[in-house]
């Protein structure tokens, strides 16, 4: 399904925001919820609106400072876009994006991955396999799990759109809940127009970092300069397609899908046709590769696309090692 426009737009949603009351009162009280802890700590990332601002590649960096602490990190995640409802350890080799998602295909190339829609179930069968700290990178509202360590990531771009809560905007649950119980908020992006979220996020003592997203230096070398038509089933495929822009990759041709976009034989076949016409390099990101995997009739299309790559970087390195860290420190 792809998001209304208009959650982006300020003043908009006005005629829905009964029902984004309704449902941001549901939600409110969802998250009052004492979470249940399996003796593991956890560390979760999550956005506050709905769409993308980089969840994955931050839980792979978040991962990477823990294994670099010689801890042993297991992902949870609820697997969605998957059939499976787990708990089940993700094996790359055998498990396609149909079965347990996209992004648990990603993050399990790093470290052991346990998907479940079940996120206590979950995080036991993590225990069991010998995890010294859990990191989800969804299910932030999910009351489930007590949580030791909340993130939230904010598109600088996009920021929280209309401010209104879903079906009115993009508001996954009432702002000041959410801020309330997180201990980081992360800046993705330039922070255009957010000094209000950042102020609300001070005054609940939530310290605030800045993140970018660098794509692979070696992948926009191997371009060559060449035309590119880039597609991308995210949640926000124009910040992919600026990534691009933004470093030198002539994008003459674009498709956007909803986010966690199935790929079909005959959108497949189309932008091959379409490739082909205008002698353009297929380009993608590492998420709807993932997606196009092991899928039979788009086999052409996965082998003739290259995936990009995305590395998250955080402005404040050193403090924020050290806020990941002093979760595990606290055991």
């Amino acid at each position: 399904m792809r998001e209304p426009a208009f959650w982006w737009r300020p003043g908009s949603g006005g005629l829905l925001s009964p029902l984004g009351g309704i449902y941001g009162a549901v939600a409110a009280l969802r998250m009052q919820t004492q979470g249940r802890s399996v003796g593991v700590p956890v560390i979760c990332l999550g956005n506050p609106t709905v769409g993308g601002a980089g969840k994955t590649p931050a839980a792979l960096a978040v991962a990477r400072l823990l294994l670099a602490a010689h801890e042993r990190p297991f992902f949870l995640s609820r697997g969605y876009g998957g059939r499976s409802s787990g708990p089940l350890r993700v094996d790359p080799a055998v498990h396609s994006a149909d079965t347990v998602g996209d992004e648990p295909l990603l993050l399990a190339r790093l470290a052991p991955t346990i998907v479940a829609r079940d996120r206590l179930a979950g995080a036991n069968e993590a225990r069991r396999g010998a995890a010294t700290v859990i990191v989800m990178d969804d299910g932030f509202q999910n009351p489930a799990l007590a949580k030791e360590l909340g993130i939230l990531l904010v598109d600088g771009r996009r920021g929280i759109g209309n401010g209104r809560i879903i079906p009115a905007g993009p508001l996954r649950a009432p702002l000041e809940t959410q801020i309330s119980r997180a201990q980081a908020l992360v800046i993705v992006g330039r922070p255009d127009g957010l000094t209000a979220l950042t102020e609300r996020a001070r005054r609940h003592n939530v310290v605030i970092f800045h993140g970018r997203l660098e794509p692979d230096r070696q992948t926009i070398a191997a371009l060559g300069g060449r035309r590119v038509l880039a597609f991308a089933g995210i949640g926000d495929p124009e910040k992919f397609f600026a990534t691009l822009a933004e470093n030198g990759v002539a994008v003459a041709e674009r498709a956007s899908f909803p986010d966690h976009h199935r790929y079909t034989a005959a959108e497949a076949q189309d932008m091959l046709a379409r490739a082909d016409r205008e002698n353009l390099v297929l380009v993608t990101t590492e998420k709807d590769a993932a997606r196009l995997s092991g899928e039979p009739q788009l086999a052409a299309l996965a082998a003739r696309a290259s995936a990009l790559p995305v590395r998250f970087v955080v402005e404040e390195a050193d403090a924020f090692r050290d806020i990941i860290l002093a979760v595990v420190k606290r055991r």
